[in-house]
């Protein structure tokens, strides 16, 4: 099974010590954040086909790739890079320091280690259609040679983003609006005819509705990338994990609500005080990336009830 961690946060971030703790001891807990349900997930290396780890900022980890390397593991990196103003990105790492590890794990491990992300597209009165093509084109360029592949999405505005882009309106005086399709199937075009340039495929996530020619579905958990980052085949079915999603089976380890970067377009953090509350009281050597005592207690006591499913993967 592939594993990835995680499109809920940044694991490598905010959790690698935890991450690496959790691959010494072989297995992680998850809880299913509808049901409650705990699931007990194998880490070892028999029953991991290879990761994919989502990240702003791999600087943090950057020295823990090699020992997972070392251990047999294959991974790959989605690598989200958009400079976008600080406004809407509180605290992630400048794009040129991200460019810089890009750089750094290229060399190490080979262009198809890395996936560049210019995902989501948030369409703003200070991040309009021109200021997409001027900025994708200036990273793209900094980029080329680094990695073969662009995958991009635009913002679905769910209930929490909207509400958190409206707070931002309102903070700082901006306008953000949600233009028709031509236009993102336009801006789509132009941007892939940019990738082209600089010899990167350019991916749609989860919006089929974009596909136009010279343009694929993206799969951003992908068993024929990483079969080609391990030199052996990784085989896997595909089976997103949402509607219109490309991506071959996986499991997510990750948690909602941990991500202290406090970007006003996530979908996976409503609350950034919250994330940082739990990112302050993450135990990096628990089980778990993020559980209350109170709500573990909970849950133990509900499956005592139910005469214990806590069910395990593999």
């Amino acid at each position: 099974m592939i594993i990835s961690a995680s499109y809920k946060t940044d694991i490598p971030a905010f959790y690698g010590d935890w991450f690496m703790n959790r691959l010494n001891a072989g297995y992680c807990k998850t809880i299913n954040p509808y049901g409650k349900q705990v699931y007990k997930i194998s880490l070892k290396k028999e029953d991991v086909d290879g990761f994919v780890f989502w990240t702003k900022n791999l600087g943090p980890f950057i020295t823990k790739l090699d020992a997972i390397r070392n251990l047999g593991y294959p991974f790959v990196v989605q690598y989200t890079i958009h400079s976008y103003p600080r406004v809407f990105e509180y605290s992630v790492v400048d794009a040129a320091r991200s460019i810089a590890y890009m750089k750094s794990i290229s060399k190490s491990f080979g262009s198809r280690i890395a996936v560049w992300r210019y995902d989501p597209i948030l369409f703003t009165s200070i991040t309009p259609y021109e200021y997409h093509l001027q900025n994708f084109e200036m990273l793209a360029e900094k980029l080329e040679g680094l990695t073969d592949e662009v995958i991009i999405s635009f913002a679905k505005i769910y209930k929490k983003t909207q509400y958190n882009l409206n707070l931002a309106s309102d903070k700082f005086s901006i306008n953000w609006f949600d233009p028709n399709d031509q236009v993102k199937t336009n801006l789509a075009t132009d941007l892939s005819k940019i990738a082209r340039e600089y010899n990167m495929q350019l991916s749609m996530c989860s919006q089929k509705r974009f596909l136009k020619e010279g343009i694929k579905n993206a799969r951003c958990i992908d068993a024929r990338r990483l079969s080609d980052v391990a030199g052996f085949p990784i085989r896997g079915k595909l089976k997103g994990n949402r509607p219109e999603c490309g991506c071959y089976e996986s499991i997510d380890i990750g948690e909602y609500n941990t991500c202290p970067h406090g970007c006003i377009y996530c979908y996976a953090v409503h609350n950034r005080e919250l994330a940082k509350k739990r990112f302050e009281e993450h135990d990096s050597s628990g089980e778990f990336l993020h559980v209350t005592e109170n709500l573990l207690s909970k849950i133990n006591n509900d499956q005592q009830r139910k005469r214990g499913n806590q069910t395990t993967l593999f």
